[in-house]
């Protein structure tokens, strides 16, 4: 099993929503920033890319045909390599609710994650710390204006990388008309899946960290 689709759309914008939809579709399992949970071995393997070092993707994929959120969107140009025929999901939303969403949503939990009583939880939060907080926002995660110029920054970026016959940018209220033209799949029954808002993140924080 080789990785089909890769997601390029920063966390908080629908992207465990088009998880749960390619797995609908028949086009998971789906790798999400949640499996890192599942799997706390990953957790080293993505420490080891954020350093720079040697990844074997098809391992750390394994079983898996696609993947979505972070920490895979900060390797998209080394993931291509490793799966050129890959076809890319770039989901986006307003810039502005983006910021508002992230900032209350997953960097609150980041940097109160050194509370975490779970070890395997605090190293977790520690990688997602340096690869997003760190890395990707330099640090500036409470200046908006920085973030979303990084997030317009990420979207011109995936623009410029992916052949534009292989690259759907999308909206996930759009549902599943686009969706499934895009991917040439049928569309399903169902209601397309709407999960994980900002009401679902904060209730599922655990008493620590709030």
């Amino acid at each position: 099993m080789s990785i089909k689709i890769l997601g390029a759309g920063f966390g908080r914008t629908g992207t465990n929503s088009l998880k749960v939809a390619l797995e609908i579709l028949g086009l998971g399992p789906c790798y999400h920033m949640f499996e890192t949970g599942k799997n706390p071995v990953h957790i080293h393997i993505w420490n080891k890319a954020i350093c720079g070092e040697t990844v074997d993707w098809n391992e750390l994929y394994s079983g898996h045909q696609s993947a979505v959120d972070w920490p895979t969107i900060s390797f998209i140009p080394q993931l291509l390599e490793a799966f050129p025929r890959a076809k890319v999901i770039l989901t986006r939303r307003d810039s502005e609710e983006w910021y508002e969403s992230a900032r209350n949503t997953i960097f609150e939990a980041m940097l109160s994650g050194d509370k975490n009583p779970d070890l395997e939880g605090r190293a977790r939060t520690k990688m997602s710390r340096k690869l997003i907080i760190e890395n990707t926002f330099s640090g500036r995660y409470d200046d908006k204006k920085h973030c979303i110029e990084v997030y317009d920054r990420h979207i011109q970026n995936i623009r410029e990388l992916v052949n534009p016959n292989d690259l759907l940018e999308y909206n996930i209220n759009d549902g599943w008309e686009v969706l499934c033209d895009f991917l040439n799949v049928p569309v399903p029954i169902n209601s397309f899946p709407s999960t994980n808002d900002r009401k679902s993140f904060l209730a599922m924080r655990p008493e620590w960290a709030k």
